[in-house]
């Protein structure tokens, strides 16, 4: 076995995912954010949660901290294993977002975890360790 892949005491583990959609249908994307918005705070009207749910960033922010993921119900599809082919979309998901690929990377070693960092994360968390 390769002498990286041994388990260790300290070694850091990351795992690296991309999730990708499309959006298909802004309205009806923005109306699914601005719904859990509402779903995670109770008692917000449909007003106050378009005065918070204003941007792309918020809608993707808001669906993040409700479901976790931006289409949670969608079946995970790696890429180059199955799935729609390119181009296709699916339009008629009631959030108005076409799921377009998932991809996960495992790395082994990467010099210090992220928590080492504190509040100032290095300029690009994603990068691959060298070597």
């Amino acid at each position: 076995m390769d002498e990286q892949r041994l388990l260790r005491q300290g070694m850091t583990i990351s795992v690296r995912t991309r999730r990708d959609v499309v959006v298909v249908d802004p309205a009806r994307f923005m109306a699914a954010a601005r719904a859990a918005y509402r779903d995670l705070h109770p008692g917000v009207s449909e007003e106050e949660a378009a005065d918070n749910v204003v941007d792309v960033y918020d809608a993707v922010h808001v669906l993040l901290d409700r479901l976790g993921r931006l289409a949670p119900d969608a079946p995970e599809t790696l890429i180059g294993r199955g799935g729609p082919l390119p181009g296709h979309r699916v339009l008629d998901r009631p959030d108005g977002l076409s799921p377009a690929g998932e991809l996960q990377e495992i790395v082994l070693d990467d010099p210090m975890a992220l928590q080492d960092y504190g509040c100032f994360l290095p300029e690009d968390p994603f990068a691959l360790p060298p070597g």
